[in-house]
């Protein structure tokens, strides 16, 4: 490989020849090669928004020139549209805890690109990053893109997920099927019930998230290196909010309190226990899914999902229920990131927190990998499941728990002493009632009926 001389604040050091970005970047490619993985993409085209938004407030403010200005968006621009935008930002997660090295990368990129469209060079420090901190930037950058995705892709998910199982469920609302309490035989219940059960739990999810999303949208940016907002012009946090705000379509504001800001991550801690809990929802419907759907002989047997891939290398004409395992993978995963991101907010030291790539990389990654299989569960399970309806009713009307409902009139225990002796003798609950009560077999099977006892009341 070619390579060329680069100078810091620190000395000389070689960069590939091809490389856009300079020194700082490639100490940091030295000093960190822990994971070989570099921050998420959502997270750089937000920081290189975040750049493209400053040069525009600094244009304004008269702390850089138009010339300046408009070479630094223009390569902002020519970076977002790069099918290979990732080749200059390979800088990795486990870095400095403030994300120094991502900041720089960023303007070293950004500079040599601004360079060739201006008459004198543009310096990453002075110029790109004028006004700004790694200490302000990398804080705004993970609300920025948490924003982003959240808007963009995991809330349209999710709402489509919920729009799926209520359409699903209204489908459905002429199946009962047996409800169970304990993995044991209960109450029977309806299918549209269960559906609509799925549906109001992600209704909840929405609305959390939807007003998480509120606070994320606040801004370090403007702080600076502590919070005093040393270095940037007194209206620049104001102006660069709107001008990012006209950037992404998204509106943005300066954080009522940049050191809090700064030297905490609450809020990116609160989203991910949010996203956790919408891990814990795919997880329920995941696994009532699995259930329904396991046998097809030997288990419930109640739904049959979409056949989409051999399930045994082994076995054959074996299928599985692949996308609910996605899903429960997906939830186990964002469990784990949340516990990760919850010890990163917990590194706030005095004024800075330096555990913000880790936070920033797990924050997005829940998101994502949310949107994705949301979007599976939706239309490759949820959507194309049938119903066996004769698994459902041979276990259904056998069910000794249905004299719950025979309680009011005969009591707990002559109830208790009938539900038992129908186990014990395997017969149906409405042989054994007429045998032990004055009841007539047309008022039990009145009583008895599955599909009103799915309405409640007495």
């Amino acid at each position: 490989m070619k390579m060329r001389i680069e100078k810091d604040s620190m000395g000389e050091l070689n960069v590939p020849e091809s490389a856009l970005y300079g020194a700082q970047t490639q100490r940091a490619i030295n000093n960190f090669p822990v994971s070989g993985e570099p921050l998420p993409e959502a997270f750089i085209r937000a920081l290189i928004l975040i750049k493209a938004a400053a040069a525009r407030a600094n244009e304004t403010l008269k702390c850089i020139t138009s010339e300046q200005s408009q070479a630094i968006q223009s390569a902002c621009e020519v970076l977002l549209s790069d099918t290979n935008l990732m080749t200059h930002f390979p800088v990795d997660v486990y870095q400095t805890g403030s994300g120094t090295s991502t900041n720089m990368n960023a303007n070293e990129v950004i500079a040599t690109m601004a360079s060739r469209h201006c008459d004198t060079p543009i310096s990453p420090n002075d110029h790109v990053n004028f006004g700004q901190s790694s200490n302000d930037v990398i804080p705004s950058a993970i609300h920025v893109s948490a924003s982003i995705e959240l808007t963009g892709h995991l809330i349209p998910a999710l709402s489509h997920l919920k729009a799926v199982i209520e359409e699903k469920g209204d489908t459905l609302k002429g199946y009962t099927k047996t409800g169970r309490t304990h993995l044991m035989d209960a109450m029977p219940v309806r299918f549209d019930q269960t559906f609509h059960a799925w549906a109001a739990q992600l209704g909840d999810n929405l609305d959390n998230l939807q007003y998480i999303e509120t606070k994320i949208t606040r801004l370090a940016q403007g702080g600076t290196a502590v919070g005093t907002g040393i270095n940037a012009h007194p209206e620049f946090a104001a102006l660069f909010a709107k001008e990012l705000s006209y950037l992404t379509k998204v509106t943005f504001t300066p954080g009522e309190n940049f050191f809090a800001l700064i030297g905490s991550q609450d809020t990116a801690v609160a989203l991910s226990g949010q996203l956790k809990a919408v891990a814990v929802t795919y997880m329920k419907i995941a696994n009532d899914l699995r259930w329904m759907n396991s046998g097809p002989l030997a288990g419930l047997g109640e739904i049959t999902l979409q056949a989409l891939q051999p399930g045994s290398s082994i076995m054959p004409g074996k299928v599985n229920p692949v996308i609910p395992e996605a899903a429960a993978m997906v939830a186990a995963q964002v469990i784990g990131n949340d516990a990760a991101i919850t010890i990163g907010g917990q590194a706030g030291n005095f004024e800075l927190n330096v555990m913000l790539p880790m936070i920033a990389k797990n924050l997005l990654s829940s998101i994502k990998l949310l949107a994705n299989s949301g979007q599976l569960l939706a239309d490759s399970a949820i959507a194309t499941l049938t119903i066996n309806e004769d698994k459902l009713n041979e276990a259904l009307h056998r069910n000794p728990i249905l004299v719950t409902a025979l309680n009011p009139i005969i009591g707990y225990a002559k109830a208790a002493e009938i539900a038992k002796k129908a186990y014990k003798e395997g017969r149906p609950v409405v042989d054994v009632a007429e045998e032990n009560t004055d009841l007539s077999r047309e008022e039990l099977l009145a009583l008895l009926d599955p599909a009103k006892l799915t309405h409640g009341g007495l």
